[in-house]
């Protein structure tokens, strides 16, 4: 209280200890401290790794290198023989040099950001904060000395003690001048911080991807190169070449089920199967297995995942290569060239999609031999899979997907299961287990056949046409009906046919 009666009685000046912008600033202080410590505080809760440890300490507590490690561990225990094992080693390496690269970024967050905002939070600011308190009581000494001085120096009393506080207060004022200019540089710090936590962020993403994507590149080689890699949607050639096989694995194993239950079966290939069986069904033949007893009684879903199978090839089996002369041997208007149309144009299909359609067609001349129990005829079986066999390459317009299903496909495929000898006259009994991984079905009965085997000369061009083919008009007969037109047909009592997209 005397203080600060002798600061305002008998005077009329004060001096100022701040400025009114550094004031202001002064206000706001404990504010920016506040709002530095609890930064800081969420800040350490975001980092993975033990704060304050050295490198192999916090790289071994990281959650990355845990997951590397059961990874790595569960592809030792399943061995490189499997591909899982493999996936699981490589990502498992990948995982641990991306912990490696955590523990680099959190230390470098730590050693830049973290310290000097703990540092501005706990010690900077306070020690501001504590030297302007302290300034603010020696200027009101200073303030009161002074009075009393100019007081005293009207009665010439010595001003010694009033100099000495004069000189210790200017000194004082030094130092918070320089704690000032301490908290100038602290406010550029928590200027500059985010900036610096986003770009340190942004470095280590960036370090982060630019590992990743030299390490995919490998895993997909690794994983490309595997020969247990799906079947379906998988060109021909590919999936022979990586399996080692000469038919592909869904074709074989369709037929083998099929040869054992589904030879009988009324509809095949016509009705449709159970989407989630079906979709078993491809996920087991999509991971090359031989254990497939739970399907063998459910044909129509062999069936079904056997015309998927055909239908996902990204060329079809006949291929687009050979399209335009598929067409063109079918519109052949003389039965004779268009059977001898029909059988160039097959013989110059590749070695792989020939073996397998040859092996396909052979199935399905057995298949039609049971037609009296399970009404699969040559033509019912060519209008099924018809489509499934042979499309356009542009295909996706309505009048392309009608063409697919059209007649002219139909006389493409009926009448190569009606004489499958006369087309692959090698071998005619075909053994259907080609890689041995099957048991072979019991021999079917010896029923009427729709397979009149024709008389042919294997070593000339020029076959002998099979005389099923003509009518005793000599119009083509197919199955025992009358070719109209393209899209009719009459059979032998005169009613007119009409064929539907099945």
């Amino acid at each position: 209280m005397r203080q600060l009666a002798n600061q305002t009685v008998g005077r009329a000046e004060k001096t100022e200890v701040l400025s009114d912008d550094l004031l202001q600033i002064e206000r706001r202080m404990e504010l920016v401290r506040v709002v530095s410590h609890n930064t800081h505080k969420r800040m350490v809760a975001c980092l993975l790794g033990q704060i304050g440890t050295d490198a192999e300490k916090r790289h071994k507590k990281l959650p990355l290198t845990a997951l590397s490690q059961a990874m790595q561990d569960g592809g030792n225990q399943l061995g490189e023989e499997s591909l899982i094992g493999k996936m699981m080693e490589m990502c498992g390496d990948a995982e641990n040099r991306l912990a490696s690269e955590l523990m680099q970024h959190e230390m470098n967050i730590e050693k830049e950001i973290l310290d000097p905002l703990n540092q501005l939070a706990e010690v900077d600011i306070p020690n501001i904060l504590k030297q302007r308190r302290q300034l603010a009581k020696l200027v009101l000494d200073y303030d009161s000395a002074r009075a009393r001085w100019l007081q005293a120096t009207k009665s010439i009393i010595s001003g010694t003690n009033t100099q000495a506080l004069t000189a210790k207060a200017d000194s004082l004022k030094e130092e918070v001048d320089e704690a000032m200019n301490k908290m100038e540089l602290c406010k550029v710090l928590m200027c500059n911080m985010p900036k610096h936590l986003l770009e340190a962020q942004a470095d280590h993403h960036r370090k982060s991807l630019t590992l990743l994507e030299s390490v995919l590149p490998t895993i997909q080689a690794q994983q490309d190169s595997w020969t247990e890699k799906p079947a379906f949607g998988t060109a021909l050639d590919e999936h022979l070449k990586r399996s080692s096989r000469e038919i592909a694995l869904p074709i074989e194993a369709c037929v083998m089920m099929l040869l054992e239950t589904g030879m009988k079966e009324e509809g095949l290939f016509r009705i449709a199967a159970g989407a989630s069986k079906l979709k078993k069904l491809k996920a087991a033949l999509d991971c090359s297995t031989s254990q497939l007893e739970e399907f063998y009684s459910d044909p129509h879903a062999v069936a079904g995942a056997l015309k998927s199978y055909l239908r996902e090839l990204p060329e079809p089996l006949m291929t687009y290569h050979l399209y335009d002369e598929w067409i063109q041997a079918s519109n052949v208007p003389d039965p004779d060239k268009r059977l001898q149309a029909l059988w160039v144009t097959c013989d110059q299909l590749p070695k792989n999609n020939k073996a397998n359609f040859r092996y396909l067609i052979k199935f399905l001349a057995k298949l039609a031999q049971e037609s009296d129990v399970n009404k699969m005829t040559p033509s019912n079986i060519a209008i099924v899979l018809g489509p499934n066999l042979l499309w356009a390459k542009t295909e996706g317009s309505l009048a392309e997907m009608a063409a697919a299903t059209s007649v002219h496909v139909v006389t493409i495929i009926e009448p190569i299961i009606q004489h499958a000898d006369w087309f692959f006259p090698e071998g005619r009994d075909v053994d259907f287990n080609v890689s041995g991984m099957f048991s072979m079905p019991a021999p079917l009965p010896n029923n009427v056949s729709h397979l009149t085997p024709p008389d042919y000369d294997s070593g000339t061009i020029e076959r002998k046409r099979p005389g099923s083919m003509v009518g005793p008009d000599g119009e083509l007969m197919i199955h025992g009906v009358k070719k109209v037109e393209n899209h009719c047909f009459r059979c032998r009592y005169g009613t007119y046919v009409y064929l539907l997209p099945h």
